[in-house]
């Protein structure tokens, strides 16, 4: 079996990754850091979605300690056009830190399920990390699987999100004016 860190954003994005990743001989370690949340209660809530899955499918998880959201509202507030490109980065080089230095040399992103997310960003600033870290990042394309890993979340009683995370997604959701 193949050993792979995975970012994980939350338990409903993570769980037909994890059903795939483990069909084809991975086994995924999941790690859940996304100081992008807001508010922290919703944070709390993926956060325990993550755990639930982990915790039913017997799978290996660490949560990174803290609650970074100042670090990221600092790093976006000055161009919220460019919130995604920033957050995607944030998270990537955190994982990427964390399978290195855990000893990990392949690591993905759960984020690659959805059809919201900029694919080929994400992929780029994988490879990059990838490059500086001397690591392998897998560019899954997940997006096959994002409906049937929302009726699985549904089944296994995962919290589901209603926005993306951010406090400007969330606003964009919301707020219809």
């Amino acid at each position: 079996m193949r050993k792979m860190f995975v970012h994980t954003c939350c338990g409903p994005c993570a769980t037909y990754p994890t059903e795939h990743l483990t069909t084809i001989g991975v086994t995924p370690t999941l790690f859940f850091y996304n100081p992008n949340i807001h508010p922290y209660q919703e944070q709390k809530l993926r956060q325990a979605g993550l755990i639930q899955l982990a915790q039913n499918r017997n799978l290996p998880y660490l949560i990174e300690p803290g609650y970074e959201l100042e670090q990221f509202l600092a790093l976006v507030a000055a161009k919220p056009s460019e919130r995604c490109q920033t957050c995607y980065q944030l998270r990537l080089t955190k994982t990427a830190q964390k399978a290195k230095e855990l000893g990990f040399e392949i690591f993905t992103t759960t984020l690659l399920i959805s059809p919201y997310q900029n694919q080929a960003l994400i992929v780029a600033i994988g490879q990059q990390l990838a490059t500086e870290y001397n690591l392998v990042f897998e560019a899954n394309d997940f997006r096959p699987g994002f409906r049937q890993s929302q009726v699985m979340a549904k089944e296994m009683g995962l919290y589901r999100q209603k926005y993306c995370g951010c406090i400007y997604s969330e606003k964009e959701r919301f707020c219809k004016e």
